[in-house]
Order: C-alpha cells, then sequence, then structure tokens
C-alpha cells in the first residue's frame, strides 16, 4: 500500500509536468510563425525594394539613352543652324543679285516692247485687233510689281516668238477690210511676211496691201483663182499645192 502511493503521485504529476512543458511550446510556435511572417513581410519588402531599384536602374539608363539622343539632336541642329544660316547668306546674296539685275533688265524690257511696238506698226496690217491687244498686256504689265521679272521676260519672249512665227506660215481668216470710209467682209491670206491679200466672199474681187503706198490695192481678175487656191489650203481644206502668186508687183515697185 506504501509503495502504490508513490506511484499514483507520480500519475497524478505527470499532466501537471505535461502542461508546464506545453506553455512554452506554443509560445515557442507562436513565436515561430512570427519570425516566419516577419521574415516573408521582410522578403516581400526585400522583393519590392529590389524591383523598385531595378526600375529606377532601367529609368537611369533611360535616361542616359535621351541624354546621348538630345545631345546627338543638338549637335545636329547646330549643324542645320549653320547651313541654314550659309543658305540664307546665299539667298541674300542672290536677292541683291536680282534687284541689280531687275535694274538692269527693266530698262531692256520696256526698250524690248517699244521695239516691238514700232515693228507692227511698221508691218503688214494683218489681225490687228489681236497683235495690238498682246502688245497692250505687255505694256501694262511692265509697271506690275506682282508679277516676277521672270514671268515678265517670258511674256516679253512669248510675243517675240509669235511675231516671228508670222514669217513662217501661211494664214487665211475672215474680218472686215477698210476701204472709201466703209467696212465689207472678206478673207484674208497672209504669207509669212511677205504678201497680204484679201478677197471678197464671192471671189470677185482679191487684192493685196501695197507697203509702198501704204493702201489696199485691187489685183486684176489673173489672182482670183491662186488666191482661193491658197485660202484652201491655209485652211487645210485643200491638200497643199504649187501656187503662183502675184509678187512681182511688189517686187518691181520695192525695186523702183
Amino acid at each position: 500500500m506504501q509503495a502504490l502511493i508513490p506511484r499514483l503521485l507520480a500519475v497524478a504529476v505527470l499532466p501537471c509536468c505535461v502542461q508546464l512543458h506545453a506553455a512554452p511550446l506554443d509560445a515557442a510556435l507562436e513565436e515561430s510563425q512570427r519570425l516566419a511572417a516577419e521574415a516573408k513581410a521582410s522578403q516581400e519588402r526585400i522583393e519590392q525594394l529590389d524591383d523598385a531599384t531595378r526600375q529606377m536602374l532601367n529609368d537611369y539608363r533611360n535616361a542616359l539613352q535621351q541624354a546621348e539622343a538630345l545631345k546627338a539632336y543638338n549637335a545636329q541642329l547646330v549643324e542645320l543652324t549653320a547651313a541654314q544660316r550659309k543658305e540664307l547668306e546665299s539667298f541674300q546674296r542672290q536677292l541683291d543679285s536680282i534687284e541689280r539685275t531687275q535694274e538692269a533688265v527693266t530698262p531692256q524690257m520696256v526698250q524690248m516692247v517699244e521695239v516691238l511696238g514700232e515693228f507692227i506698226s511698221a508691218d503688214l496690217p494683218f489681225l490687228p485687233h489681236e497683235r495690238a491687244d498682246r502688245l497692250a498686256q505687255l505694256q501694262d504689265l511692265l509697271p506690275r510689281a506682282d508679277i516676277s521679272l521672270a514671268e515678265k521676260y517670258r511674256r516679253i519672249l512669248e510675243a517675240y516668238q509669235i511675231e516671228s512665227d508670222y514669217g513662217r506660215t501661211l494664214e487665211a481668216w475672215r474680218g472686215e477690210l477698210q476701204v472709201n470710209g466703209g467696212s465689207r467682209s472678206v478673207e484674208f491670206l497672209r504669207l509669212g511676211r511677205v504678201m497680204l491679200y484679201y478677197q471678197t466672199l464671192d471671189a470677185h474681187e482679191s487684192g493685196w496691201w501695197n507697203p509702198q503706198s501704204g493702201a489696199w490695192e485691187v489685183l486684176d481678175g489673173s489672182a482670183r483663182r491662186p488666191i482661193t487656191q491658197a485660202i484652201a489650203i491655209a485652211r487645210q481644206q485643200q491638200a497643199p499645192d504649187y501656187l503662183v502668186l502675184p509678187v512681182k508687183t511688189l517686187a518691181a515697185e520695192a525695186a523702183q
């Protein structure tokens, strides 16, 4: 009986000891879990810091690349500015040259128009309205400031070219013949700048311009048929053919 009592006491004390040992173990587990959570949180913060550092490094590298690009761009702008400055200087020299050219060319163009007017006045009186209008347009063109010097010069040369072409063409047109204080409709025929003829619409009368007398003169009946044929050829109503036109009278008077 006495031996049994210590054993019972030992059995009774064992649960108490287990409880006493269990409390520190739970605390240790909780502490371990807390430390693990803190370690995890620290790791997450480290990873966040690492991501932020990596992002900052990337931003820094990008900033360096942009700085290099801006540096190269600024260098290009410097070169471009220098080239533009040279180009502006060239333009200024050209403008100065143009001003000097205008001072020299403008009087020459005025003289060219005056000579053209004198030439038309002394020429055979064909297409008088058309040629007078062209001359008037050139005279109105010269003082205009809204038209370039090159355009004025081009128009003058164009007028000269048209007048030059008249000397190499055969042309026929219908117009009004001014004679004896009146007018009548006739067919005109121009043979280059050599001869200028007319023929009535019924082909009963033909004539020519005599530059010596400055008047129209009637031709004899032999001129009617070749003039009629020449008018048809000029209007492309008949194939080109050999023509005998009265030009000897003009040559004879010129010789006299």
